[in-house]
């Protein structure tokens, strides 16, 4: 190969092959082993390819498989792996039952990112930044995965593990993701930092608040991302002074200062720990107010 030649080749080669089932997807995992990749919507791999951060000797493209779409059953908004982001963005079951995700999903990349990217893809890359994480988290939803030894169902909140790691075991593919309806005297809110509009989040902030029939906070979560090595639920103990408030701006306050000392965030390249540790409170108490606001402007069961 010429140098000139050398200058056009922007990943390490690799052999490729089109998957029609998640059985065919995982037989081929099993076959090739830990150097294949699965591609599905390919706007995180893509990069990483380019980048020389993965080498894959085999990409298993699952395309084929087929695109989700949202669809209720019962209190479950369940949403395949494949289902593009920009099918949640639009989709009318996710802005009634899961407001929160659609809302997040919005904040992922930029149009063409969330015309490729799928729901599965974006959870299962394992990124500490990414908002899709983090609604999962603040939602507490479950993650349906498939493997050689069947299926299991994964709580969000054990999902991520460290860096780009997750709970998933060699061969399984997640399928489905489960994401609780939101109810009635439910508030939600998200908010994140980024350097430039489509850029990673330098800190993204997710909150769900639920009311009791007297109007006081009977229940608060918060995700986090980029404050960690993966995205993280708040710890309850952050929260638990706002648990029977009725969510005033002092508490809201308190509890958005102990979210952000419960945090121990690093420098990096973008931002040094220290400011990343004031944006959990910034944002915190940004989407925690708003949280409570929306909470309150619902209508709350007796």
């Amino acid at each position: 190969m010429t140098r000139h030649e050398e200058d056009f080749v922007v990943c390490a080669p690799f052999d490729y092959l089109r998957v029609g089932s998640y059985a065919d997807g995982i037989g081929a995992l099993l076959e090739y082993g830990e150097d294949a990749k699965i591609l599905a919507g390919g706007q995180s791999l893509g990069p990483m390819l380019a980048l020389r951060l993965a080498r894959p000797s085999m990409l298993i493209d699952i395309n084929d498989i087929g695109e989700g779409r949202p669809s209720l059953s019962g209190d479950v908004l369940h949403v395949p792996a494949l289902t593009r982001q920009y099918t949640v963005a639009e989709s009318p079951l996710v802005a009634e039952y899961a407001p929160l995700l659609g809302h997040c999903v919005r904040h992922v990349g930029n149009v063409r990112v969330r015309n490729r990217g799928t729901i599965g893809g974006s959870l299962a890359h394992g990124d500490p930044t990414a908002e899709i994480a983090c609604a999962a988290l603040a939602l507490d939803a479950q993650l349906l995965v498939r493997g050689p030894e069947g299926e299991r169902v994964i709580p969000a909140r054990e999902f991520f593990v460290s860096y780009l790691t997750t709970a998933l075991r060699p061969a399984e593919l997640v399928v489905d993701i489960r994401f609780p309806v939101m109810r009635p005297g439910q508030g939600w809110s998200f908010h994140e930092m980024t350097r430039r509009v489509s850029d990673y989040a330098v800190v993204a902030v997710a909150a769900v608040v639920e009311l009791a029939p007297d109007r006081s906070i009977r229940e608060v979560g918060v995700a986090l991302a980029g404050v960690a090595d993966h995205p993280v639920r708040g710890p309850d103990a952050a929260l638990a002074g706002l648990v029977g408030t009725t969510g005033d701006p002092a508490a809201v306050a308190e509890a958005a200062r102990a979210l952000a000392g419960s945090t121990d965030p690093s420098d990096d390249v973008h931002a040094t720990g220290a400011y990343r540790k004031r944006l959990v409170e910034v944002l915190g108490r940004r989407a925690l107010a708003e949280a409570v606001g929306r909470a309150g402007a619902a209508e709350v069961p007796a």
